[in-house]
């Protein structure tokens, strides 16, 4: 298999030095065509961008992001319009990795090689299903390699040394590590340095495999997390949503700011 667009960006921002910069945003927030607009917008800064599906009960999610997706359920936004959001952004931006997040459920009802399919044309780079835990997400996760999409599997600090090794070799191009016990957004309740600590134990374990960090991830505390394979920023973004929205300010340009910041910070 030739290397993905996902593998290709970590070996960039490896040669510049850096960690790559993942961003989250609520597809349809706070309508489909911004939703759109910021996505293309912060992606001159993003190195890779994450869409979420908005989900009415999401079990990980923190405030901020909740606000984004009734936000964007409340706009009529269904699952379609996110793939549509999703190749249009590609249309543009191709060389752009795109990584969808959802819940299973979701997909379940939708018909999971219909969504794999349809995950395809829409030159989907990858794909978070939070609640599809290891190992029951192996014949998925196989699916999803063959149509040539990354499965990104989850590991938090609580999954044991075992697991962690089963998944890690298990896994496709990228690993997401949840830094914390608590929903997202939630204030960085473990010191960077501890982060850090469990981090490389996990990349130790194969240090072939590209890991990023999520989970309370803001402009104070991107910076001390700079020796990671990649950073993920979600809710600090979809807060500024809502804030230039109850402001009535340009929400785009807004965005665009703060992602522009955080790249500065780990440059």
């Amino acid at each position: 298999m030739s290397s993905s667009l996902i593998d290709q960006t970590f070996k960039n921002t490896r040669k510049e030095n850096r960690p790559a910069l993942l961003t989250y945003t609520v597809a349809g927030d706070n309508n489909k065509k911004k939703s759109l607009e910021i996505l293309k917008s912060i992606s001159k800064y993003a190195d890779i961008c994450e869409l979420g599906f908005p989900h009415n009960t999401p079990i990980a999610d923190g405030g901020q992001i909740q606000t984004s997706a009734y936000r964007a359920i409340k706009n009529g936004v269904k699952i379609n319009d996110v793939f549509s959001i999703a190749s249009q952004f590609k249309k543009s931006k191709k060389n752009k990795p795109i990584i969808l997040m959802g819940y299973y459920n979701m997909i379940y009802q939708y018909n999971e090689n219909k969504f794999i399919e349809k995950c395809k044309k829409s030159k989907i780079d990858g794909l978070i299903v939070v609640d599809l835990p290891y190992p029951e997400n192996k014949p998925f996760a196989l699916k999803c390699k063959k149509k040539g999409i990354n499965f990104v599997q989850l590991v938090s600090p609580t999954t044991s040394k075992e697991r962690l090794k089963q998944i890690i070799k298990d896994s496709h191009d990228m690993v997401y590590y949840i830094s914390m016990l608590s929903t997202t957004g939630g204030k960085l309740k473990v010191a960077p340095k501890k982060i850090l600590e469990r981090y490389n134990k996990i990349k130790s374990l194969n240090k072939n495999k590209n890991i990023v960090i999520g989970f309370g991830i803001t402009e104070k505390t991107i910076k001390s997390l700079k020796k990671a394979d990649g950073l993920v920023v979600g809710s600090a973004i979809c807060k500024e949503i809502t804030n230039s929205i109850n402001k009535r300010q340009n929400a785009v340009t807004n965005v665009t700011n703060i992602v522009r910041k955080l790249r500065n910070k780990i440059t």
